[in-house]
């Protein structure tokens, strides 16, 4: 769930993609299949692209959800409490059909504040996201609000390791939902530099979250 507040190197060209396989409680199954293009623009700013397949958890038919828009925008270098710091303003438009549960109908503004440290060996990513919606709230939350404590570290030669406390408050509306809490956790392999897979699962603590697993990798295409 959580982002790192680094960016693409300027005029590089970054691809993050991944599946994720969710069972819900009432034994219904949904999946995730995300993709978002990295561009380095300049020194400490990332222009994101991002796109979705999805599956329903309905039974729908299987297509492409809502297309965003992002720019990474880092502030702040090794500062005393910060760490590295980022802001990333984004922009969901409403570019997939709702009737079939791909998309929500709405236009979207999110702001994504992220925050990195070095702590020895130990990596951790702290996020604090606010989204604003459109529409009249009954097929997504008007506004909705996340906040992530991701860590990592080495394992064994290329091999790693990520744990992460992830949460999601409470909604009102007639799409509104109770908080959740979840914990992923799985390891990663940094084949070489320019490519990287990660694996996992992810176990709800509380509220509505699906039990799920999730793969995904990471490749930087170079330079234009």
């Amino acid at each position: 769930m959580a982002t790192h507040a680094y960016t693409v190197a300027p005029g590089w060209v970054e691809i993050e993609a991944g599946g994720e396989f969710d069972r819900f409680p009432d034994r219904s199954s949904g999946a995730l299949a995300p993709v978002v293009v990295k561009l380095g623009l300049a020194r400490g700013l990332q222009l994101d692209l991002d796109g979705t397949l999805v599956h329903p958890p309905a039974g729908g038919a299987t297509g492409l959800g809502d297309l965003a828009v992002g720019l990474k925008v880092r502030l702040l270098r090794k500062a005393p409490v910060l760490g590295d710091f980022s802001v990333q303003p984004a922009l969901k438009l409403p570019t997939a059909p709702t009737a079939s549960g791909l998309g929500t109908g709405t236009t979207d503004v999110a702001l994504l504040l992220i925050s990195s440290h070095d702590l020895g060996p130990l990596s951790m990513d702290l996020n604090l996201g606010y989204t604003r919606r459109s529409g009249p709230g009954t097929l997504a939350p008007r506004s909705s609000a996340l906040w992530t404590a991701s860590f990592g570290g080495p394992a064994a030669g290329p091999l790693g390791w990520v744990a992460e406390l992830y949460g999601y408050p409470g909604t009102a509306g007639a799409a509104g939902a109770k908080p959740i809490v979840a914990l992923l956790a799985g390891p990663t392999l940094a084949a070489h530099a320019w490519l990287a897979f990660d694996a996992g699962l992810i176990v709800p603590l509380a509220g509505p979250q699906p039990r799920a697993l999730y793969a995904g990798a990471v490749v930087n295409l170079g330079h234009l």
